[in-house]
């Protein structure tokens, strides 16, 4: 039987899945670092290669089944257990076609390790794809609680094991390993809380419920991928695995902040405002505080880890990843327009417009797949990175045209004004690290601290000038 659903305020959620998400970060950077201390940037880079395609195949595995059972409030057990034996079978199918593709793409980058790695995450991709139903079901029940709970300790007792066969000589299939167990180790979570019954024989009108929902669902994340990912397939390709290596850890580092900040709030917006559906009012005004508190954020990581990148890279992966940091510190100035415009997606969601979310992602991506394009032109990753970013920040425009004008109804002019001063707090946390970065540190440490310390200092003054301090303390609900 599945969870009941049971309201909770948006404040509570992302409290439980703060303190879920930066206790996982914790564990990841621990993780994160030890690894990039035993493994070589060419280890990381074969298997970013393959992590391109596990996650195109797990998209066509959801086929945007997740999001449709949090939505529909008109499907019950019987319809649910029916979805769910769906997902058995296509998990099944998928991991074979995997294993399966897995030789083109060793023909394709000419080498045959390609086909035991895409063998090994063929199970992972199996165990991803029946995880879908009973996930969804937790966060349409709202159980927070118990998701970032399950997600602390499936990041620790995947790391462990990790650790020790990369230490033991295992390289690159280490990280695939881990792939396995998290997906693994999730399931046996997930099917120890969730009781789902597999039917064998299948009703597809249960399936047919959600179907339109889920069918636009699944081509945005068709395309949001290749937008995504088509980087990490041409450097890969065109300029080698190395260069892969360093670049794909420059963008998973950027991705942190975005990520695990965008993150905390997000995933909670889709099951809780998708209760008022029908109350675009309710709707904006809800979302403008959660974007808000986005925006501030991303204002600060963004400057900070931009004259802070040799310091973060060295610090949290040694001398052999500097060639990452060029890239980090460009890709570090998308941190604020990522974190605002990946929040959008909930939005679409909850007001039930998938349609509209995948018109979004098929211009945002045209845009974004130009911009590595040219990038690839120049053969350094440094350029990929710069025109990546640039395309970024362009997408906040056609984001939030669709979204506050086309979606929710409301004036794109009078929204954007409301951020105003963020872009004004932004410039004089910029300006100002930009002077503290003119003066040579002993020790990466102190640099790091002595530039954070700062950007604290200066961000704070930006939000007293442009009284945002209050406007913060109003969303946080302290008078």
């Amino acid at each position: 039987m599945s969870p009941e659903r049971k309201s909770t305020s948006i404040r509570k959620a992302t409290t439980i899945n703060f303190f879920g998400k930066y206790t996982n970060i914790f564990v990841q950077l621990i993780y994160s670092a030890i690894l990039a201390r035993i493994l070589s940037p060419e280890d990381f880079g074969v298997v970013a290669v393959v992590t391109v395609f596990t996650t195109f195949f797990s998209l066509i595995a959801n086929i945007g089944i997740g999001p449709a059972i949090i939505q529909y409030r008109n499907i019950d057990e019987e319809d649910i257990n029916h979805i769910f034996s769906l997902t058995v079978y296509i998990g099944l199918g998928i991991g074979i076609l995997f294993a399966l593709f897995s030789i083109p793409i060793s023909i394709f980058y000419d080498d045959s390790v390609y086909i035991p790695i895409g063998a090994l995450l063929a199970i992972s991709l199996f165990f991803n794809t029946v995880n879908i139903v009973p996930n969804s079901l937790l966060l349409k029940a709202q159980r927070f609680k118990l998701v970032n709970l399950r997600l602390v300790l499936v990041s620790v007792l995947s790391a462990i094991p990790t650790i020790i066969l990369a230490l033991i000589g295992f390289k690159y299939y280490a990280i695939v390993i881990h792939s396995i167990l998290v997906s693994f180790i999730t399931f046996l979570w997930n099917f120890s809380t969730v009781k789902l019954k597999f039917v064998l024989k299948i009703n597809t009108d249960s399936y047919k419920k959600i179907r339109e929902f889920s069918s636009y669902q699944f081509a945005f994340s068709l395309v949001n991928y290749f937008s995504r990912n088509l980087d990490n397939l041409l450097i890969g390709k065109f300029i080698g695995s190395s260069a892969l290596g360093f670049y794909d850890k420059s963008y998973r580092l950027m991705l942190y902040p975005v990520q695990n900040l965008t993150h905390v709030i997000t995933p909670v917006l889709h099951p809780i405002l998708s209760a008022h559906q029908d109350d675009r009012a309710y709707i904006y005004e809800k979302y403008l505080k959660v974007l808000k508190v986005l925006s501030l954020l991303g204002v600060f990581v963004s400057a900070y880890c931009y004259f802070a990148a040799e310091e973060i890279i060295m610090i949290l992966y040694g001398e052999q990843w500097y060639a990452s940091v060029p890239s980090f510190q460009l890709l570090a100035l998308s941190i604020w327009a990522q974190m605002i415009s990946s929040s959008t997606g909930s939005i679409f969601q909850s007001i039930g417009n998938t349609k509209l979310m995948f018109l979004t992602g098929t211009v945002s991506s045209v845009l974004i797949v130009g911009a590595i394009l040219v990038g690839i032109g120049f053969d350094n990753i440094n350029m990929v990175a710069g025109f990546v970013t640039l395309a970024f920040n362009m997408n906040i425009a056609i984001s939030f045209y669709y979204l506050i004008k086309k979606g929710l109804g409301y004036s794109l002019r009078e929204f954007a004004g409301k951020f105003v001063p963020d872009f004004i707090i932004f410039l004089i946390t910029f300006v100002g690290l930009y002077f503290i970065s003119q003066i040579s540190f002993d020790h990466l440490l102190i640099s790091a601290i002595v530039k954070g310390i700062v950007a604290v200092a200066l961000f704070a003054f930006g939000l007293l000038i442009t009284k945002q301090y209050s406007t913060v303390k109003g969303i946080l609900g302290r008078k």
